[in-house]
């Protein structure tokens, strides 16, 4: 027997798989494959205050090696969340995250402050690669000023977990997540999209609506895990590691760069079963290794 389970900062895993915000709906959708309680937590679509329609199609697009989505936070709104979805999935007993975007300050705040009120829901993950309107449009999680004052925001009205998911289009990543460390984050969870594009030669235009969009996918993985590691070594609190991870191996690598747990985005839509072939495949390399608790592994790369 091996020890799969993570305490996230006192989030508690049974194990260290997750699924990224976007790319497993709302968790109902992949419980016709497998019990996903299996899974040490979901985390579910991006929820904003206020009804959203997303960007005009077409708004996702294959490229080598991964994909590019422009879909523009497509959702009902919160409150839709909670009085709709919620009851359908509050018999779960994995973890359950909310994915939490917004455009200004107060939209994060009072979005947060909502799903508190929900009780069966541990956590939230904060998206901070959104457009901050107020200040221009730059994103909130791409300016150490603007991150540091939206997680601060909500920790004052969130109790409970707060997982800040960091943007990678920055030229430094680790000061971003010291701010929001010390701004009141649980944890932080990278990287979200890099900013990409695609162009369909033949029709010479863009192959997506919004000409750019997020990158995901083994395209983004190197990118990733030094990222996940260059942080890893600066924050005192847990590293949640995502980007291009497909199988078991990639998991382990994460780990091994620092990532007490990971999550896995675009391998879901090439194979609904992955996360619990990953779960399989990391007690595997437990076994071969002879290692007793998963948290042995994290961090534990040899320079």
């Amino acid at each position: 027997m091996v020890n799969l389970s993570v305490d996230l900062n006192g989030l508690q895993l049974k194990n260290p798989v997750m699924t990224a915000s976007g790319t497993y709906g709302y968790g109902e959708e992949y419980n016709d494959f497998y019990d996903i309680n299996q899974l040490g937590g979901i985390i579910v679509k991006g929820t904003t205050l206020n009804h959203r329609e997303g960007n005009a199609y077409p708004r996702m697009a294959e490229t080598p090696m991964g994909m590019l989505n422009a879909v523009g936070l497509q959702n009902k709104g919160v409150e839709y969340f909670a009085t709709t979805i919620n009851p359908r999935i509050s018999h779960f007993t994995t973890n359950v995250l909310v994915n939490v975007s917004g455009s200004t300050i107060e939209e994060y705040v009072a979005t947060a402050e909502r799903i508190a009120s929900l009780p069966n829901i541990p956590g939230i993950e904060l998206n901070i690669s959104c457009p901050n309107v107020k200040e221009g449009g730059m994103a909130f999680g791409t300016s150490c000023p603007s991150a540091v004052a939206v997680v601060e925001a909500v920790r004052q009205v969130f109790p409970r977990h707060l997982m800040v998911k960091l943007s990678p289009n920055v030229t430094n990543i680790v000061e971003i997540a010291k701010g929001v460390e010390g701004a009141g984050a649980d944890s932080v969870s990278l990287i979200n999209t890099l900013l990409g594009m695609a162009i369909d030669a033949e029709k010479q235009r863009p192959m997506l609506s919004t000409i750019t969009g997020g990158l995901s996918g083994p395209a983004v993985k190197p990118v990733a895990l030094r990222m996940v590691w260059q942080v890893a070594r600066e924050v005192k609190i847990p590293v949640v590691g995502l980007g291009g991870i497909s199988n078991a191996t990639d998991a382990i690598e994460f780990i091994l760069a620092g990532a007490s747990a990971i999550q896995v985005g675009t391998a879901n839509f090439v194979d609904p079963m992955v996360c619990v072939k990953i779960i399989d495949g990391i007690r595997d390399y437990m076994i071969r290794h002879q290692v007793n608790d998963i948290k042995e592994l994290v961090g534990a790369l040899r320079c």
